[in-house]
């Protein structure tokens, strides 16, 4: 079998779940299924950025992420005209958006529909994706999402059966894989010297909600600031309006983009990862932090109950109150850092690459048989 797998959306370093989802469930499949050869089709900057990372089979696609016109070509003509040409037998897209037809039977990753209820891109962007996924799930021989939460409210949303979909959980995000920076370093870079960390991981966009947590510090301790770790978006401007407005700005850190090495370190200086999302389909950065041992104050929402169960605390993501009575709670709390690490060994890579590959199975007999 030859399996591509479409990556059109990979920015390095700025793509966030999506892209740690590829270069978490590329590797595994290559592993668990060595008879079956996987090609990643992906970006400009995404190819040179895999290569460089040892990713051997990749193919570039002429188009980058922020080249709206050529990016909706390169995934509905271009990913086409590849699969039929390279004879995949399978095309799996793995970031929601996918070709709307295809010659050959299309697997897709379904992570979530937040942008079908939240304020997440703008307007334009919104309304191609919206069309796009509709239509493309429609089309697919085999669908593929990674919590029974998510599939309910995708089911819900496109109106689809949820017998269509394969439920294969990602694997516990990014492994702790490189040293962490010096702690006194990092603590004087990011201005943190006698300070306890409420940390952030992710995209800052509005259905990340952080702006409840800027709100939740007026209710914290002086010396506890917030940590929000990730590249400037355009909400940053927001987050930081609300923090002046309300008299906490000297209290919340924007670092932007944060090395492998800083991002451990602020893992480890952590004492609370706070998680205020309005809708996920997984949720890496919980499963992340559950990883390290870090206790995770979450939105009490259906999808994180089920990815973090008992080994996390939940608040009301529209009440700065309870956000920070959940924080104060959880705050170096010595169960949620014991039961982190063995809640999160539950999620494996390779048993995502397993169930992944049911997938295939299904869409290649059903193209068999129509």
């Amino acid at each position: 079998m030859h399996v591509g797998l479409n990556a059109v959306f990979l920015d390095p370093g700025r793509s966030g779940g999506p892209e740690t989802y590829l270069r978490g469930l590329a590797p595994a499949l290559a592993a668990e299924f060595p008879n079956v050869r996987f090609t990643i089709a992906t970006t400009r900057r995404g190819a040179a950025a895999l290569k460089r990372d040892g990713f051997t089979d990749v193919i570039e696609v002429p188009t980058d992420e922020g080249e709206r016109l050529n990016r909706l070509r390169a995934e509905e003509w271009l990913v086409p005209r590849l699969a039929a040409r390279e004879e995949w037998d399978i095309v799996h897209s793995l970031a929601s958006v996918c070709p709307v037809w295809s010659r050959v039977p299309s697997v897709v990753t379904l992570h979530d529909v937040t942008f079908f209820r939240q304020r997440t891109f703008g307007w334009s962007t919104t309304f191609a994706m919206q069309q796009i996924v509709k239509r493309g799930s429609r089309h697919a021989a085999a669908l593929i999402t990674a919590t029974n939460a998510s599939r309910d409210e995708i089911c819900d949303v496109l109106g689809l059966d949820p017998r269509e979909f394969v439920i294969a959980p990602h694997g516990a995000g990014r492994l702790p894989g490189v040293e962490p920076s010096p702690e006194q370093a990092v603590r004087e870079k990011f201005k943190l010297i006698d300070k306890r960390v409420v940390l952030s991981v992710g995209a800052k966009r509005p259905h990340k909600n952080q702006i409840v947590l800027v709100r939740a510090l007026t209710r914290l301790d002086a010396d506890m600031v917030l940590v929000l770790a990730g590249h400037e978006e355009p909400y940053d401007h927001e987050l930081r309006a609300e923090a002046a407005r309300l008299g906490v700005a000297d209290r919340v850190r924007f670092p932007g983009y944060v090395t492998d090495a800083d991002l451990e370190a602020l893992w480890r200086l952590g004492g609370c990862m706070a998680f205020p999302t309005l809708g996920e389909g997984f949720g890496l950065p919980l499963v992340e932090a559950l990883q390290r041992g870090v206790p995770v104050a979450a939105s009490d929402i259906p999808v994180l109950r089920e990815v973090g169960a008992d080994a996390a605390e939940y608040f009301d993501p529209h009440d700065p109150a309870d956000v920070a009575a959940t924080i104060d709670d959880v705050f170096d709390d010595a169960r949620l850092r014991a039961d982190g690490p063995a809640r999160a060994a539950r999620f494996s890579w390779p048993e995502a690459a397993r169930k992944t590959y049911e997938a295939y199975e299904r869409a290649l007999s059903r193209s068999r048989t129509s």
